[in-house]
Order: structure tokens, then C-alpha cells, then sequence
């Protein structure tokens, strides 16, 4: 059974930091490509990063380029989220998913996996 497990989330001061893990329990891991997405109060999941299976190209929402860091570790299984300055609008659920395809994309389409997210909030 596949499982996306996210954890890092929390509440924290405009500006603040913090770094989300995807733990996967996946043994294609290391040939999917990666993506972050995240769903506020009221409105749709929007993606947010992304990373192919080796890491090699990353790709970013363009609200959050500058501030948030995708990176992978594919022996451990687990894809993170550097998210740095970060403003009240970033407060969302934040959701893992794998893409078997191994390309990536912005897109929720070629996800196939999913986490159960975790909550960022950010204050003012």
C-alpha cells in the first residue's frame, strides 16, 4: 500500500521559515517525480513545486519563487519543502503527491499519489 506521509507543518509568524517532509512508502520512489500542492479555506488545490526523479529540474509557482525550496533524498524516500519569508496568503493545507511518470508537471492530472497534508498557517 502506497503512503505519502507529510509532517513539518505548523503555525508561525509572517516572515518565518519552515520545512516540510514527504516520507514515501513507495518502492518506485526514486523514478517519480515529486510535486507540492497546497488548499486554502474556499478555494481550489494549486500547485506548488515540483521535481523530477532525479532532482534535476524543479519547478515553482510563480507566488512562490525566491521563497520555497523543492529538494529530494531518494534514499530516504523523502521529498521537502524549504519554505522561507513566508506571508499570511502561504496558510493552506500542504499536500504531497507522486507522479509514476517520473516528468513532473504543474498539473494535478499525472499525480497518481497523495498525501493527507499537513496545515501551515501563517500570521500577521
Amino acid at each position: 500500500q502506497v503512503q505519502l506521509v507529510e509532517s513539518g507543518g505548523g503555525l508561525v509568524q509572517a516572515g518565518g521559515s519552515l520545512r516540510l517532509s514527504c516520507a514515501a512508502s513507495l518502492r518506485t520512489f526514486s523514478t517519480c517525480a515529486m510535486g507540492w500542492f497546497r488548499q486554502a479555506p474556499g478555494k481550489e488545490r494549486e500547485f506548488v513545486a515540483g521535481v523530477t526523479w532525479n532532482g534535476g529540474k524543479t519547478l515553482y509557482a510563480d507566488s512562490v519563487k525566491g521563497r520555497f525550496t523543492i529538494s529530494r533524498d531518494n534514499a530516504k524516500n523523502t521529498v521537502y519543502l524549504q519554505m522561507n519569508s513566508l506571508k499570511p496568503e502561504d496558510t493552506a493545507v500542504y499536500y504531497c503527491a507522486a507522479d509514476p511518470s517520473g516528468l513532473g508537471s504543474n498539473s494535478a492530472y499525472p499525480y497518481d499519489y497523495w498525501g493527507q497534508g499537513t496545515q501551515v498557517t501563517v500570521s500577521s
